[in-house]
């Protein structure tokens, strides 16, 4: 049969981006991108992010997301108590040998901040992605002890 090795490819490579996709549901999908549009356009806007993000949850749960239910969870109760988004971009880890390589970063804007947090959740299956959401709720965490 001419062309199902072309289908079977494409039948493949749709199965590994659903696999790569944080949540499944389309609702989620659609809400964590209208959230990062949101973010991207017009900043933070406490209220409207605070509560697309209580919305977000839900799917995470049920879909047995652990880390991305508590980074989100996190991120709304972070935002609805200060305000903005006060955790920085997780620093990059330094390359074994090369460590004086690694220039400092510069504290991040909060928008930027969660506009990162956001596209991480949207691509949660990549290691750095994952180590960076680790990041995410350990700075989270130690920001909502000091303060």
């Amino acid at each position: 049969m001419k062309g199902s090795g072309a289908r079977k490819g494409l039948i493949f490579y749709l199965c590994v981006l659903t696999k790569l996709n944080a949540l499944k549901n389309p609702k989620a999908i659609k809400l964590l991108n209208k959230l990062i549009n949101d973010v991207e356009n017009n900043g933070i806007i406490t209220n409207t992010a605070v509560e697309d993000l209580k919305n977000l949850r839900p799917y995470a749960v049920e879909e047995e997301r652990p880390l991305l239910a508590k980074v989100i969870r996190l991120a709304f109760e972070h935002i609805e108590e200060h305000q903005t988004f006060a955790i920085d971009i997780p620093d990059e880890e330094p390359i074994e040998g090369h460590e004086e390589e690694l220039e400092l970063r510069e504290a991040s804007e909060p928008a930027e901040s969660l506009l990162y947090l956001l596209n991480l959740i949207a691509e949660p299956e990549n290691k750095s992605n994952r180590l960076d959401l680790r990041a995410y709720v350990t700075a989270l965490g130690e920001y909502a002890e000091e303060n």
